[in-house]
């Protein structure tokens, strides 16, 4: 008789766990055939009240302990990077690790950008093992995602993970790119006194700016930043369009 590999029935018993976690809660899973099965299980569409959301992730699944670490998990990225950094559809890693408590899940696309924007090449994705995906994370974990999502329809969440940072809901988030086809961002928060540029040149590392650091002559410039004209008249309209959400939050009554 044919034996049926031990991988196969890990790997099965993972695809289940989560498929059955998250038809539980109502979300759509549809699953990718195996013989189709390029980097990714499952395509997964969130549901909120009962009505289908235009959020919708792929995910890579794992089971076992052959991704184990002592911090968590490594999923092994192979041949999948540019389609998982730079695919249609943000992708996830899940781990099913029944001995160390079930699901933990990563961000893999988030990782892959982050990782170019420090020249790096990453080989595996990491997942912690504080990432844990149950019953009780699932809600928060689908709020997060469709966050995320919905800044991928802005088109700037791909530079919230280059610089591994998080764009709240109301924040002005305003992309440019100069002539050489280099990316920057100016970021500002309600209430902050400053904004915060996120640029190509400087590996994505967030810099406070204010709109008395800019200046045109000698060099275009913000504070230590240097910037040919464009970039400059660019952040100025940025901060003359975003005065009002620098100003102080008005405090409640404490009467």
């Amino acid at each position: 008789m044919p034996k049926v590999p031990e991988s196969r029935r890990i790997g099965r018993m993972a695809v289940n766990e989560l498929r059955a976690l998250l038809e539980r809660h109502g979300h759509i899973v549809q699953e990718i055939d195996g013989g189709n099965d390029h980097g990714e299980d499952l395509h997964v569409t969130f549901v909120h009240n009962g009505q289908r959301t235009e959020d919708s992730v792929a995910i890579q699944v794992k089971g076992g302990v052959s991704t184990r670490t002592r911090r968590g998990h490594r999923v092994p990225v192979g041949d999948h990077g540019d389609n998982w950094r730079d695919g249609s559809l943000p992708v996830l890693c899940i781990v099913h690790d029944a001995e160390r408590g079930g699901l933990f899940w990563a961000n893999a696309t988030r990782q892959l950008r982050r990782a170019r924007a420090l020249r790096k090449t990453a080989k595996s994705i990491v997942v912690s093992r504080e990432s844990v995906l149950n019953d009780a994370s699932l809600d928060a974990f689908v709020q997060g995602m469709r966050h995320y999502l919905a800044r991928e329809r802005e088109g700037v969440g791909r530079w919230a993970d280059m610089a591994d940072v998080e764009f709240a809901p109301d924040d002005i988030v305003k992309p440019f790119e100069n002539e050489v086809y280099e990316p920057m961002v100016f970021w500002q928060r309600r209430g902050q006194p400053y904004a915060v540029l996120l640029h190509h040149d400087l590996d994505w590392e967030p810099v406070p700016i204010q709109e008395g650091m800019l200046r045109f002559r000698p060099i275009p410039s913000v504070g230590q930043v240097v910037l040919d004209i464009a970039e400059a008249h660019w952040l100025m309209g940025c901060f003359k369009s975003t005065e009002w959400w620098r100003r102080p939050l008005e405090q409640p009554d404490s009467a």
